[in-house]
C-alpha cells in the first residue's frame, strides 16, 4: 500500500537516510552529510510555508519531495523551486512524477505561477523526468559546481503552472490552505501509484 502525506518531524532520520547516498554524487552539491539536527531544522523551515511530502510503501518511507522559495526577494514570491529524492531501490517507479504532480497542485492553491528545478547536467534520469512533465530549459549554468574532482554544469528547468495576472494575488503560506484540500490532492496522486505494482515495475 502506497501513502503520500505531509512530512512530520519524526520522519527526519528516515529522510536523511534517503538523502545521504546523493551527497556522495554530483546530484547534490552538498559535500558533507548534514547532521540529524540540521536536517530536521531544514524540514521545519521549509514545511512551515511550502508543501513537503513523503511517500510510504507498506509503512516505510521511500522518498520525499518539497517546494521552496525560488529566490528571497519579495518580487520572486510567485516562483518555487522543486526538489525530490527517492530511495535508490524505487527510482524509475513513477514516484518522482507523482510527487511533482501533487506538489504542483498544492502550489497552484498558493498562487505560485512558475516552478523551477536545478538539475546537474549529468543527471540524465532527472533530465528525462522534467522534460516528460512539460518543463523546458530556461538556461544552463556552466561549470557552476566543483565536486568529486570535476566541474559540473547545472540545467535550470522551468514550467508555467498559473496565469500571469496584471495584479496577482499574493503568495499564500501552506498554513493558509485548507488541510483537507491537501489531503485530497495527496490521495488522488497516491491512488495513481496504488493502481501500479511499483515493486515489479521496470
Amino acid at each position: 500500500m502506497i501513502n503520500i502525506r505531509r512530512v512530520k518531524k519524526s520522519d527526519a532520520d528516515a529522510l536523511l537516510n534517503i538523502y545521504t547516498p546523493y551527497v556522495h554524487t554530483p546530484i547534490s552539491f552538498e559535500c558533507d552529510v548534514p547532521s540529524s539536527e540540521e536536517f530536521l531544522k531544514r524540514i521545519c523551515q521549509i514545511s512551515k510555508d511550502y508543501p513537503y511530502l513523503v511517500c510510504e510503501v507498506d509503512g516505510n518511507i521511500v522518498g520525499y519531495a518539497y517546494a521552496n522559495k525560488f529566490k528571497e526577494r519579495e518580487a520572486y514570491q510567485w516562483g518555487a523551486e522543486l526538489t525530490a529524492y527517492i530511495d535508490e531501490k524505487y527510482n524509475g517507479k513513477g514516484i518522482g512524477r507523482t510527487f511533482y504532480n501533487a506538489i504542483i497542485d498544492i502550489l497552484k492553491l498558493q498562487n505560485i505561477k512558475t516552478v523551477y528545478a536545478l538539475v546537474t547536467k549529468s543527471n540524465t534520469k532527472s533530465d528525462r523526468l522534467h522534460k516528460s512533465l512539460g518543463f523546458s530549459i530556461a538556461g544552463i549554468y556552466h561549470n557552476t559546481g566543483y565536486k568529486l574532482g570535476e566541474w559540473h554544469d547545472v540545467i535550470c528547468f522551468e514550467k508555467i503552472i498559473g496565469h500571469y495576472d496584471a495584479i496577482p494575488e499574493k503568495f499564500k503560506s501552506i498554513r493558509e490552505i485548507n488541510d483537507q484540500l491537501i489531503i485530497d490532492i495527496c490521495k488522488q496522486n497516491q491512488d495513481i501509484l496504488n493502481n501500479i505494482d511499483i515493486n515489479h515495475r521496470n
